[in-house]
């Protein structure tokens, strides 16, 4: 029997029931989202936008196609098989006039010096001498520089003219267009940034490895030790936060240096002598040391963790049941703890390919990671689009390595606590 709608439920002042708790839930969801929101608005500022513009500078190209307007319209319908015409010098010399009075040709020209060597130094000369230029263009530009007189010249600047381009991202990769736009590689004595991927990822690794041979006995003796003896043992593990990392870098360096306190205690003891100081600093193996430091406490966090839940019923009942106890750990306690090998291997190596100031201060030359030439791009070079791309292969690779987790272990099982 249906209900008549004189029947309908309704509140004390008469509003349907239904429509009340949908207004309820409507205004619960409304005060959540208030709540969230300080904290969503702080990733989108903090985190998403700085992405978002990585990735947009990685391909962003308006040097030439706002610097070389009228060049670039020029060269429509260019062959590409000879030298332009007299029309397109004649842009050419109308933007690097317009660039030279606005006092912005610097972008330009560092912009396409980038992709060719020379042509910083072939763009200011010409609009250095810009003043008594006389018609014909072509004659006069290519006695000033060479480089107009080039093929590959124009064939860079119609390529660049792009507001887009994938040019960083070949660089980051030791690649580059040729003036046939076929894909090669850079000149060996360029070739840096592959090998710099290479390093930070297999270096990263081993620094893994290492806080996993050296923390799972630690995180073993805090789940199982008595209280009073973990609660010391967790404060020297967490001594480290305290202390800043600069500090902690730089006595590293005073340890380690051939006049360091280990090489003269070695010394002192006669493992080595004086002449023969072992080189421990600016080097991979700096590296290496002070970044398993650092990054000790963050793997055996996660293992304590998952640790401290595993009854030591587990293992007694294994040797009753006649384990040896090597037998007992490896088939019952070992298998139960991988969920924190997963959690500190994951977080470990994501913290290691992204540490900057560690590799920079003791890793020299062949312990520097891809973060340090980031930086350099960023604050040396001036070359914003290529540290953006580099950063953003770093990102994927990141994410792919998370996926490729996620799919052999599984995230759900992952434990930080």
């Amino acid at each position: 029997m249906s209900q008549s709608p004189s029947d309908t439920l309704t509140t004390a002042d008469g509003v349907p029931l239904k429509v009340s708790l949908r207004r309820a839930v409507r205004r619960s969801k409304f005060k959540a989202l208030l709540l969230v929101s300080p904290l969503l608005a702080f990733l989108i500022i903090a985190f998403v936008m700085p992405i978002l513009d990585m990735l947009w500078r990685s391909v962003d190209n308006p040097e030439v196609s706002t610097r070389l307007s009228r060049t670039v319209e020029a060269l429509e319908g260019w062959d590409g098989e000879s030298l332009p015409g007299e029309p397109v010098f004649a842009a050419l010399v109308a933007d690097l006039r317009e660039g030279q009075e606005a006092r912005d040709l610097g972008l330009l020209s560092s912009r396409l010096n980038y992709e060719k060597s020379g042509m910083r130094s072939a763009i200011s000369r010409t609009a250095r001498r810009l003043g008594n230029l006389e018609p014909p263009y072509r004659e006069a530009l290519i006695e000033i520089n060479d480089s107009w007189g080039e093929l590959s010249t124009w064939k860079l600047i119609e390529r660049e003219s792009s507001p887009y381009t994938l040019s960083y991202y070949l660089a980051a990769m030791d690649r580059q267009l040729s003036p046939e736009g076929e894909i090669v590689k850079v000149p060996d004595y360029l070739e840096i940034h592959v090998a710099l991927f290479w390093r930070t990822f297999w270096m990263s690794a081993v620094i893994t490895g290492l806080t996993l041979l050296l923390g799972y006995p630690i995180a073993y003796l805090l789940a199982n030790l008595p209280l009073r003896h973990s609660n010391l043992l967790m404060i020297l593990v967490l001594l480290p936060f305290w202390t800043s990392l600069l500090v902690r870098t730089t006595t590293w360096i005073a340890i380690l240096q051939s006049q360091g306190v280990l090489n003269d205690m070695m010394v002192a003891i006669g493992v080595i002598a004086d002449e023969a100081r072992w080189q421990m600093i600016h080097n991979k193996t700096g590296t290496i040391v002070a970044m398993t430091h650092i990054l000790l406490p963050f793997m055996i966090l996660p293992l304590y963790s998952v640790m401290k839940t595993i009854p030591p019923s587990y293992m007694r009942a294994a040797r009753s049941l006649g384990g040896k106890p090597i037998l007992s750990f490896r088939r019952v306690y070992f298998p139960l703890t991988i969920p924190g090998i997963a959690a500190g291997g994951i977080l470990v190596f994501i913290l290691a390919i992204g540490y900057y100031i560690t590799p920079a201060l003791v890793g020299g030359q062949s312990g520097r990671f891809i973060t340090n030439y980031i930086a350099y791009h960023m604050q040396t070079s001036l070359n914003w689009g290529l540290a953006a791309a580099i950063a953003s292969i770093l990102l994927l690779v990141v994410i792919v390595f998370y996926l490729v987790f996620n799919r052999l272990i599984g995230v759900d099982k992952v434990k930080l606590g």
